[in-house]
C-alpha cells in the first residue's frame, strides 16, 4: 500500500500556521561546545532549544499545524491522543488556541509538570502503567476506547504528516537565520523517537544545507531507528527502556520512516549515563535545565559518538525541558 509523504512544501505551508501562535525557539551559538571541540576560528556550533516554546518542548509545532489541517473535521468533537507528556502538552496548547475538547493517555510514570501543564490548558487525562503496556497494550487499547466512546478524532503525537510538517518550521527556521549570516552546516544532529521531530527537521535541513550530514540520535536501551536503518525496513522494539521518556516509542512512524531512511545518514545509540553527563554540562556552562530526551544529542557530541568532521557549522537539537525538579537534580548530582 502506497502512502502520501509529507514534503518541503507542506513544511513551508506549515509555517504560516505555526506563526500565529508562536514566534520561532532561539537558536544559541555554544562557544563553550566549540572549546570542547576544539574547532578552529571560524568554525561554530549551534543548539536550537525547543525549551523556550510555549509548552517547553518541539510539540506544539506539530500539534498546531494538525489542529489547524484537522479543524473542520474535527468540528464539535473532542481530539483524542496518547502522549509521553510532551505532546499531550503540545495538542492541550492547540486545543485551547482553536476552542476543541483534548482527552489524553499518558503514562503513570510521567513528570508531574507534564500533567500539570497539559491540564492547565485543559487536557482531561487518562493514564496507564508504562511498566506493562509491552504485555498488555493498555495505552493504544485506552485510547482507542475513549476515541470511540467520545466520537473523538485521533491525533498521532508523530506518525501524520501534519504533525511532521509542523514540527519541521523549526528546520525551517535554522536554516533561514544561518543562511542570513552566510553560515553553512557541515552536520545537523536530532533525536529520534517516533520520528516526526527529525523527519520535519530532516525535510528542512536537507532542502537548505544539502550537503549537511544529517544524524540520529537515540537511547541505547531504545535504539529501534538505528537497528532498522542497518535492516533496510521498521524494527519494532518489545520493550524500549530509558531515562529519557520521551524516547521510548516501540518503532518509528509509517509516514516518517521513508522520509528518514532518504535523508538520515546515521543514527548513534547513547547510554543514559551519557546523557545524565550532558544534562549537567549544558546547565553547568549554559544554564540550560534540560530534560533527558533534549539533552541527549548533545550528549553524542561530548561523548564523541559523532565526530564532528567537515569545515561547516555544527548544529545540534535540544528537543525539551519538561521535567520535575527533584528528578533533575538526582540525575545531574
Amino acid at each position: 500500500m502506497s502512502i502520501t509523504i509529507a514534503t518541503i512544501d507542506d513544511v513551508r505551508a506549515a509555517e504560516a500556521v505555526v506563526r500565529r501562535h508562536m514566534s520561532p525557539a532561539p537558536l544559541l551559538r555554544s562557544h563553550a561546545l566549540e572549546r570542547e571541540l576544539d574547532f578552529p576560528e571560524g568554525r561554530q556550533v549551534w543548539l536550537k532549544d525547543y525549551g523556550w516554546t510555549p509548552v517547553g518542548s518541539f510539540k506544539v509545532m506539530g500539534a498546531l499545524n494538525w489542529m489547524d489541517r484537522n479543524a473542520d473535521e474535527i468540528g464539535d468533537r473532542p481530539v483524542a491522543a496518547h502522549s509521553s507528556g510532551n505532546f499531550a502538552c503540545g495538542i492541550s496548547f492547540a486545543g485551547k488556541a482553536y476552542n476543541k475538547r483534548i482527552l489524553i493517555v499518558m503514562p503513570d510514570s510521567a513528570p508531574q509538570v507534564k500533567f500539570d501543564m497539559a491540564r492547565s490548558f485543559g487536557a482531561e487525562i487518562r493514564t496507564y502503567n508504562v511498566a506493562t503496556d509491552h504485555v498488555t497494550g493498555d495505552r493504544d487499547r485506552i485510547t482507542k476506547e475513549i476515541a470511540e466512546q467520545e466520537n473523538a478524532v485521533q491525533a498521532s503525537p508523530y506518525d501524520d504528516n501534519d504533525v511532521i510538517a509542523g514540527n519541521g518550521v523549526g528546520g525551517l527556521e535554522i536554516v533561514r537565520e544561518l543562511q542570513q549570516h552566510g553560515r553553512h552546516v557541515s552536520q545537523f544532529l536530532c533525536q529520534v523517537s517516533g520520528g516526526g521531530l527529525m523527519a520535519g527537521h530532516a525535510l528542512a535541513i536537507a532542502d537548505g544545507f544539502p550537503g549537511a550530514k544529517i544524524i540520529g540520535v537515540e537511547p541505547d536501551g531504545a535504539d529501534d531507528f538505528r537497528q532498522s536503518l542497518a535492516a533496510g525496513e521498521r524494527i519494532t522494539l518489545p520493550r524500549p527502556e530509558s531515562i529519557c521518556d520521551g524516547l521510548l516509542s516501540y518503532s518509528v512512524g509509517e509516514y516518517n520512516w521513508p522520509i528518514l531512511q532518504t535523508h538520515v545518514a546515521e543514527s548513534v545509540a547513547v547510554p543514559d549515563i551519557e546523557t545524565r553527563q550532558a544534562m549537567k554540562w549544558l546547565y553547568d556552562r549554559h544554564g540550560l535545565r534540560t530534560e533527558p530526551s533534549g539533552a541527549i544529542a548533545t550528549a553524542a557530541v561530548l561523548q564523541g559518538r559523532v565526530f564532528p568532521d567537515g569545515d561547516g557549522d555544527l548544529v545540534i537539537v535540544i528537543s525539551g525541558r519538561n521535567l520535575d525538579e527533584t528528578q533533575f537534580r538526582e540525575w545531574i548530582a
